[in-house]
C-alpha cells in the first residue's frame, strides 16, 4: 500500500470533518455484522455495506484503489486480509473478517471487525477461534490506548504486541501478529505516513520510545492482524488475497483514532471508543 512521506496533523474542524466519514463506516460495518450468517456469499455483504455508503452519499475508500473491484475486503478463515469479495458462501463456524473504508467530502474512515459465524445446530464457536477474535480485538484496543498515553508511534505496536503475547489460546499455543501488513496515517487519503506497525520495530532494534512523537492532530488507523497458528504469509493469485501459509485462521480488528489536544477520539466507533477505552482508563475527547 503507497503512502505520502508526509505526516499530515488535522486541525480540529477537520477531525471533525473524518468523523463523518467515520460514522458512515461504522454504520456500514453495524449493517454487515447484522446481515452475516451461513449461506450468504462474501458478495452479499459486499452489497450490505454499498446500500448504506450509497444512502450516506458516501464514497467507497476502497473500490478501485490500485484496481481494487469491491466495496470491502472480506477474508475468511486463512484469508488474513485484502479478500475479494464474490461467490464463496459462508459457513458455520467460519471466523469473518470485514474490513471498510469510506470517504466523505475528501475525508477519509476505516475500520475492520472480525467475528466467528454461528456454528451448526446452536453449538458453541471453537474456542480457539472466538479466542482469536477476541484477542485480536483487545490488542486493538490496546494500541489505541497507546495513541492516547504514549510518547512516540512505536508505543503503539509495543502495546499491540504485548496484548497479543499476554493472551495465548484455550490450549495455552501462543497467538502471531502478522508483520508487513500495518497499519496507517488516514486523512485526505486512505493510506498516509506513519506506517502504524503491530509488534517492535525489531529491524533497528528499537520498541517503545521509537518513531514519531506522538502528537495532536495525529490520525492513525490501527489495524492489527494475528493467526492462530505460524504467521507466514503468501497472497493468492488474484493479487490481493493474503492468506496464512499453514492454513490457519486469521482476525483483523481496525479503528480510526484521531488525537486531539484533549485526549483520543475513535472516529469509526459509535461511540467514540468511549466503553472499551473507558475499560482500560483512557476517557475519549471528542469535538463535537
Amino acid at each position: 500500500m503507497r503512502r505520502r512521506d508526509r505526516v499530515e496533523l488535522k486541525t480540529p474542524e477537520q477531525v471533525v470533518a473524518m468523523r463523518r466519514a467515520g460514522l458512515v463506516v461504522a454504520d456500514a460495518l453495524a449493517a454487515v455484522r447484522a446481515a452475516a450468517r451461513p449461506g450468504l456469499t462474501t458478495a452479499d455483504l459486499d452489497a450490505v455495506a454499498g446500500e448504506v455508503m450509497a444512502a450516506a452519499g458516501a464514497t467507497p475508500s476502497f473500490l478501485g484503489y490500485h484496481g481494487f473491484p469491491a466495496v470491502l475486503c472480506v477474508s475468511v478463515n486463512e484469508q488474513v486480509v485484502h479478500g475479494i469479495p464474490g461467490p464463496l458462501a459462508l459457513r458455520p463456524g467460519d471466523v469473518l473478517s470485514v474490513d471498510c473504508g469510506a470517504i466523505v467530502d475528501g475525508w477519509h474512515g476505516d475500520a475492520a471487525f472480525s467475528l466467528v459465524l454461528p456454528a451448526e445446530d446452536g453449538a458453541a464457536p471453537d474456542a480457539g477461534d472466538a479466542h482469536l477474535v477476541a484477542a485480536t480485538e483487545a490488542a486493538m484496543w490496546a494500541g489505541l490506548a497507546a495513541v492516547a498515553v504514549g510518547e512516540r508511534l512505536g508505543d503503539v505496536g509495543a502495546a499491540v504486541e504485548d496484548a497479543v503475547d499476554a493472551s495465548p489460546g484455550p490450549d495455552g499455543h501462543p497467538l502471531e501478529v502478522v508483520e508487513g501488513y500495518t497499519g496507517h496515517g488516514i486523512g485526505t487519503q486512505m493510506h498516509q505516513a506513519p506506517e502504524v506497525l503491530n509488534h517492535r520495530t525489531r529491524s533497528r532494534g528499537l520498541g517503545t520510545g521509537a518513531g514519531m512523537r506522538l502528537r495532536p492532530g495525529l490520525c492513525l488507523a490501527v489495524e492489527p492482524m494475528v493467526v492462530r497458528g505460524d504467521a507466514e504469509t503468501d497472497v493468492l493469485d488474484d493479487d490481493w488475497t493474503v492468506v496464512t501459509r499453514d492454513g490457519s485462521r486469521a482476525a483483523h480488528w481496525e479503528h480510526t483514532v484521531a488525537l486531539t489536544e484533549r485526549g483520543p477520539w475513535v472516529l469509526t466507533a459509535h461511540d467514540g471508543g468511549e466503553a472499551a477505552l473507558g475499560a482500560l482508563g483512557v476517557a475519549v475527547a471528542p469535538l463535537a
